[in-house]
């Protein structure tokens, strides 16, 4: 499982670096937190790259590709669909996961410092340990934008 994440770490992290198409680097808070990173790639489009710790000791990798849906004045919408793969601990064993998710939400961009902020709401479809959807609630997120 190691192998999976550092790969996909190293993917990501490629992407970054290959292309000199905007990016931004934060935190996204709800029901657990996060380190952010968006990359755009096709106008307004973006892949997001979230790493995820939970008050369990658990913690998860997302990836997403989110369309741009429209700007309305200084907020932007978008929403779009990934994966997900984490290790959550339950008690005294700890369980593999791995899912389908989407994000739906609305991003404003601070003209005058390179920030911006979000809202969004990410719903899942569990494939491992039993079918089943979550929705991992709203999450604000914060990011530097370079």
């Amino acid at each position: 499982m190691k192998k999976v994440i550092v790969t996909l770490l190293a993917v990501l992290a490629f992407v970054g670096v290959a292309s000199a198409q905007p990016k931004a680097i934060g935190v996204r808070a709800g029901y657990g937190g996060e380190l952010s990173y968006q990359h755009y790639v096709a106008g307004s489009n973006f892949i997001e790259g979230d790493l995820g710790f939970w008050g369990d000791g658990g913690f998860s990798l997302t990836g997403l590709y989110n369309f741009d849906l429209g700007q309305s004045g200084m907020f932007g919408f978008y929403a779009g669909p990934g994966a997900q793969i984490g290790v959550y601990n339950g008690g005294e064993s700890s369980s593999l996961s791995l899912g389908i998710v989407g994000m739906v939400g609305v991003e404003m961009e601070i003209p005058e410092l390179p920030i911006n902020i979000s809202l969004d709401w990410r719903p899942a479809f569990y494939l491992v340990n039993g079918f089943r959807f979550g929705w991992n609630g709203f999450a604000l997120g914060v990011r530097y934008r370079f």
